[in-house]
C-alpha cells in the first residue's frame, strides 16, 4: 500500500497545527517531521507531538533546521547568524507514513527568496488548519485557493469553536476535503489526541 506524505500548514500562527498533527500522525501511525523548529527548543512541536500519540511505531525524526528564536524562520535564522537553505531540507528516509509540519503559514520566509510552500514537495497531500477569527474567510481561501491552483490536493480541518457561516463558505468556495473538527477542548492529552484519530482516519 503506498504511504501517504501528508504536509500541514495553517492559514497564520497559533490556529492549532500542531494538534492536528498529533491526531494525523496518531490516525496513522505515521512518523513526525517538523522541518524547522524556531524557538522553544526545550518543549519544542517534536516534544510536544511526543507526549501527544500512544503509538509505538512512530518515529519523531530530527528538525533540519532548529533555530533560537521564536520569530519567522528567516528573522530567526539571521539572529542565529544562519542562513536557511532549502535544498538541505531534506525529507527523512520511511517506509512509513509521514506527517510533516510547517511553520507558521504558506508564505512565512525562510531566507530572502524561498517560503515554506518551496520546502512542499508536489507530491505532498496539504492540510491546512483553519480557525476561526476576523478575516480568517480571507486567509483561508487565499491559503486554499493557492495550493489548489499550484496542483495540491488539499484538505481542512477547522480548529476552535464552531462557526457554522465561516465553514460552509470556506468549503462552498473551495474543492478541498474536510477531514474533521478540532473542539475548543479544556485540555489535549494522550486520550484526546486517540479519540480524534480515530474520529479523523476514515476521512485521510
Amino acid at each position: 500500500m503506498k504511504t501517504k506524505q501528508i504536509f500541514v500548514t495553517g492559514i497564520s500562527t497559533e490556529v492549532g497545527k500542531t494538534v492536528a498533527s498529533a491526531i494525523l500522525t496518531e490516525a496513522l501511525e505515521a512518523d513526525y517531521w517538523k522541518p524547522i523548529q524556531a524557538g522553544d527548543l526545550d518543549t519544542s512541536d517534536s516534544h510536544k507531538i511526543a507526549d501527544f500519540i500512544s503509538n509505538s511505531k512512530t518515529v519523531i525524526h530530527k528538525n533540519s533546521y532548529a533555530l533560537q528564536t521564536p520569530m519567522s524562520p528567516r528573522a530567526a535564522a539571521e539572529i542565529d547568524g544562519v542562513v536557511i537553505e532549502v535544498d538541505k531540507i531534506v525529507a527523512p528516509k520511511t517506509d512509513n507514513n509521514l506527517i510533516i509540519e510547517g511553520a507558521g503559514g504558506l508564505l512565512v520566509p525562510l531566507n530572502d527568496n524561498d517560503t515554506i510552500l518551496d520546502i512542499i514537495d508536489p507530491s505532498y497531500q496539504v492540510v491546512v488548519v483553519s480557525r476561526h477569527y476576523l478575516g480568517s474567510i480571507n486567509h483561508t481561501l487565499l491559503t486554499v485557493n493557492y495550493l489548489e491552483e499550484r496542483g495540491f490536493k488539499v484538505s481542512i480541518i477547522f480548529s476552535g469553536e464552531e462557526h457554522k457561516t465561516t465553514e460552509s463558505i470556506i468549503l462552498s468556495k473551495t474543492n478541498a476535503k474536510l477531514i474533521g473538527r478540532i473542539e475548543e477542548e479544556p485540555y489535549f492529552d494522550k486520550n484526546v489526541i486517540k479519540e480524534y484519530a480515530d474520529l479523523f482516519r476514515d476521512n485521510l
